[in-house]
């Protein structure tokens, strides 16, 4: 049988995926359009190999699956501001070029006249390409994605010319994952699937003049984060009544 400091050893490597996963979602409260992606559970493995057959080990299981679970809604009156309704998600260039998903809609118009959110992803419109802006326009979103655009400047009556339609997909029947830049790419048949994928049957539409928060829960999460502390203290107790009882058998076998 393995000694009980080692067991303990291992339940506090193993809890160190699940203080990573709170440690973030802490991080990530107040963030726009966050989602939480990991869940995590403590299994016990039959260990292999010479000894008992009846060593048992502890092992961390974690799953990371984006869960689109609607945040709070912010209402911020500007237009440029869109939140996804039901499980819908917007598609953004990367970083590496790629077609990318995010739930963030805090859109803006940089100096090159490209429409990008507030991490500076470019917008793609529903053909893949990054949407460009004409200068000084006055742009809306309206509920199905479609971006128009006014000259402020002319004279009335003023007519809204469609720029683009906002590439949005129905995420309700596939499975997200998060990418290491921190946005989603489908998991479909057990592998990642970067670039687009078909939209589900849910018709995506577009709250324009808000923003999504973080659907993480503060108050549940400093739960998790304190039981999570807790456990870590039991599991070093394990460990130090474990090298007095060791210490204590050396001194009874000495003597």
């Amino acid at each position: 049988m393995d000694k009980l400091a080692y067991t303990a050893l291992n339940a506090v490597n193993e809890r160190r995926v699940a203080r990573q996963m709170l440690t973030n979602e802490m991080a990530n409260v107040s963030t726009t359009g966050f989602e939480r992606s990991y869940e995590v559970a403590m299994q016990a493995v039959k260990t292999e190999g010479k000894g008992y057959d009846t060593r048992i080990s502890p092992q961390m299981l974690a799953q990371d699956r984006i869960q689109l679970s609607p945040g709070p809604l912010i209402v911020t009156g500007n237009p440029l501001d869109i939140t996804m309704k039901e499980q819908g998600v917007l598609g953004v260039q990367a970083p590496d070029g790629v077609t990318a998903f995010t739930r963030r809609g805090d859109l803006r118009v940089n100096t090159q006249g490209v429409l990008e959110n507030g991490q500076g992803h470019a917008v793609l419109s529903d053909a893949g390409a990054p949407i460009s802006v004409p200068p000084g326009f006055a742009l809306n979103i309206t509920e199905t994605g479609q971006l128009l655009a006014r000259d402020p400047n002319a004279p009335a009556p003023q007519v809204e010319v469609p720029v683009a339609q906002l590439m949005l997909r129905d995420a309700s029947e596939t499975t997200l994952v998060r990418r290491e830049d921190g946005l989603f790419e489908a998991f479909i048949d057990g592998a990642r699937q970067p670039g687009d994928f078909p939209t589900g049957p849910v018709p995506t539409e577009l709250v324009s003049g808000a923003l999504e928060g973080s659907n993480v829960n503060p108050i549940s999460a400093m739960v998790k984060l304190i039981d999570a502390e807790r456990s870590f203290e039991s599991s070093i107790k394990f460990i130090k009544e474990a090298k007095g009882i060791d210490e204590s058998g050396a001194q009874l076998l000495r003597v």
